[in-house]
């Protein structure tokens, strides 16, 4: 998927083996080596892959440690060739503060008993016993794992697919780290469950807050004057939406010019999250670019930048935690209960992703807004049918970060007209007790979708960010 700010997880890869038994059983070192070579084939090229080797002593895990800590890898992946003892692994992790997953894979699916000796099974028949006391002593340091156990011969996809995962999940991290977020304006007045303290962010979230103010927004496009890239602009617009009473370029043209400055801007910040309010009086330059917010980031949406309406930081950090997974991040909310059906009515007026839709949005003109100044286009997205997977983010009284997680099914039936997305979500637990459930874990009103169902690469996540997760249903 490919991002206007683009960003690569670097994952931290090394083998261990016991060095006692490289002088006993010299045909080991060959086949070790052609093991490692393998297993590294199966680190995914979307992720930049730091080799820390293959470790037998103190000293080579050492500076495999210092070669991860330089380039400040995003998650470390373990293969374990044979029996290893535990300070073979530790020296490489013990000052990162990242999980550490083990990858406890056997060479041969089974053995042939009567003709297998010491080098053979340690070599190629060794499914890791070695795996409880790495696990044992990453508890004593304090540091989070995460066990795969498998197979080579014959190729094994569970294992691939969770290798796979692990640096999705990688992905995330790096993103915070490398961009920023900005912040114009500030939240919708008395939205308190918003509120946030940037610092406490940057600390637990390595999210770094930049702060914009409307004035140098609505001077962004000044200096747009290449016809051909508005053109071009405005036909991607017309591509991305239906417009009610039919689109033209000239109508999008103001549009199209915002959505260019909007593009560069966050080209030269960095930017990969966007949370803003305006509440001013919406005349003049404020009016025409707060009129055409809602399509313009929803075309940055489109592009992974996580855009958030009434200020929100922590659900534009759950829009951008799904889009980088599963390539869509949808903001919803809470809007109504079907009791009769048992479902819940959920979606967002304002801006959206145009990947969650399963048909072409909607633009609509409107007189005005609900809630806040002016009015201006409203855009409808029409979510997949079929698993979707919700994400709040909130914070505890101490200020820790904490997950919110739930899975259902979206199902066909009506939905509000008024111009909002809206999903139709049935839940395994029901409405009301979905509703109670949810609500009781503290999500703020607002949390991001994606179709598909995605808790187990969130679960992944929060273990790199080390945070907690309240998962709602399945």
């Amino acid at each position: 998927m490919s991002m206007l700010v683009e960003t690569k997880a670097r994952v931290g890869v090394f083998a261990i083996a016991l060095g006692a038994y490289l002088p006993q059983f010299p045909s080991l070192v060959p086949e070790f080596q052609a093991q490692y070579e393998q297993f590294k084939t199966m680190i995914p090229d979307t992720v930049e892959l730091v080799d820390g080797g293959i470790v037998t002593t103190k000293e080579l895990s050492q500076a495999a440690g210092d070669k991860f800590r330089a380039a400040d890898v995003d998650l470390v992946i373990l293969q374990l060739l044979t029996y290893a003892t535990s300070y073979n692994m530790l020296p490489a992790v013990r000052d990162l503060d990242v999980p550490v997953v083990l990858v406890n894979v056997q060479k041969l699916r089974a053995p042939d008993y009567e003709h297998t000796d010491t080098a053979k099974w340690l070599g190629e028949l060794y499914a890791c016993g070695a795996v409880g006391e790495m696990v044992a002593d990453l508890e004593r340091a304090g540091k989070r794992h995460a066990v795969i156990t498998g197979v080579v011969e014959g190729g094994d996809p569970t294992v691939q697919a969770e290798i796979n995962d692990w640096c999705k999940a990688a992905q995330v991290r790096r993103r915070f780290r490398d961009t920023n977020l900005a912040q114009i304006g500030r939240p919708y007045p008395g939205m308190m469950d918003l509120y946030i303290d940037e610092t406490n962010l940057y600390h637990r979230m390595w999210l770094y807050t930049k702060q914009f103010d409307w004035e140098k927004m609505w001077a962004i496009a000044d200096n747009v004057t290449d016809e051909a890239v508005i053109r071009a602009k405005a036909e991607e617009i017309l591509d991305t939406f239906d417009i009610e009473g039919g689109g033209t370029v000239e109508k999008v043209w103001e549009m199209a010019r915002y959505v260019v400055a909007f593009e560069q801007w966050v080209k030269d910040e960095k930017i990969a999250f966007i949370a803003s309010h305006y509440d001013g009086f919406a005349q003049g330059k404020a009016g025409v670019l707060d009129s055409m917010l809602i399509p313009a980031f929803s075309m940055l949406i489109k592009q992974g930048v996580a855009c958030a309406v009434e200020g929100d930081i922590k659900v534009a950090m759950a829009m951008s935690i799904l889009k980088t997974i599963s390539g869509q991040g949808q903001l919803s909310e809470m809007y109504s209960i079907d009791f009769d059906k048992d479902i819940c009515i959920i979606g967002h007026s304002g801006s959206g992703d145009a990947a969650i839709s399963a048909k072409k949005p909607t633009m609509k003109i409107v007189p005005v807004f609900h809630g806040k100044t002016g009015g201006g286009y409203l855009t409808q997205f029409y979510p997949h049918l079929g698993p979707v997977t919700y994400l709040g983010i909130t914070q505890d009284k101490d200020g820790h970060f904490k997950f919110v997680v739930a899975e259902g099914i979206n199902e066909e039936g009506p939905i509000f007209t008024f111009g909002d997305t809206n999903m139709r979500t049935r839940f395994a637990c029901g409405a009301r007790e979905f509703v109670n459930r949810w609500s009781e874990a503290g999500p703020t009103h607002h949390m991001a979708a994606a179709c598909g169902r995605h808790i187990d690469t969130i679960l992944k996540v929060a273990k790199i960010f080390n945070v907690p997760v309240d998962v709602i249903t399945r």
